[in-house]
């Protein structure tokens, strides 16, 4: 992800886009086409809504769409003083403390409010309740639309819901494939990942 995103480039090899070298296009035309949630990505202690938009200027009417599609609308209903309300009390008294959960929700949103083309999530759902989770897996393909989406998750069950999967090993593509494929590959290391994790919830 570090290197499709071009925060570094590649010493060796490289990376096409649209058989094109990514190092050959505009740098800042190249990161516009990217929306991202890094496992580690942050919130400020400002409003939601520029926590949303990352700007101090936003569009009431796109917030609120975009914290409704991340599954926002029942907490942001609880909020007094609706997108306006300041997180944490760096700044404000009052302001609003914010479970992973609903922090992970708040950044789906930030990334689908750019609306940028290509949507990256690394471990999207890692701080989600299972119901939750399954919530995002299941309303997930009306919200990105005709984007397209990259997962990067070690949890097995987010790729069921994956056109394409593409399986890492010790830092190598072992296997390609879609789920049901995959799994038919009883020697390879996808169907021994899946069934590691299945033991758990059989």
């Amino acid at each position: 992800m570090i290197l499709l995103c071009r925060l570094y480039d590649p010493t060796e090899g490289e990376i096409l886009l649209d058989g094109v070298n990514i190092k050959n296009y505009r740098y800042e035309e190249y990161k516009a086409l990217f929306s991202i949630i890094f496992q580690d990505f942050k919130l400020f202690a400002y409003p939601l809504a520029q926590n949303i938009a990352c700007s101090m200027s936003y569009s009431a009417e796109r917030v609120h769409e975009c914290l409704d599609k991340a599954g926002f609308g029942n907490r942001l209903a609880a909020m007094n003083n609706g997108i306006e309300t300041c997180f944490y009390k760096d700044f404000d008294r009052d302001g609003v403390e914010i479970s992973g959960g609903e922090a992970q929700k708040i950044a789906f949103a930030r990334s689908l409010y750019k609306d940028a083309p290509i949507l990256i999530f690394d471990e999207p759902t890692a701080a989600l309740d299972p119901i939750a989770e399954y919530e995002f897996y299941l309303h997930l393909n009306d919200t990105v639309g005709d984007k397209m989406a990259i997962y990067i998750s070690h949890r097995m069950a987010s790729c069921r819901f994956c056109d394409h999967i593409i399986v890492f090993n010790d830092g190598e593509i072992v296997q390609k494939g879609n789920h049901e494929s995959l799994l038919r590959d009883e020697s390879g290391k996808y169907f021994e990942l899946w069934n590691a994790q299945a033991q758990y919830y059989v």
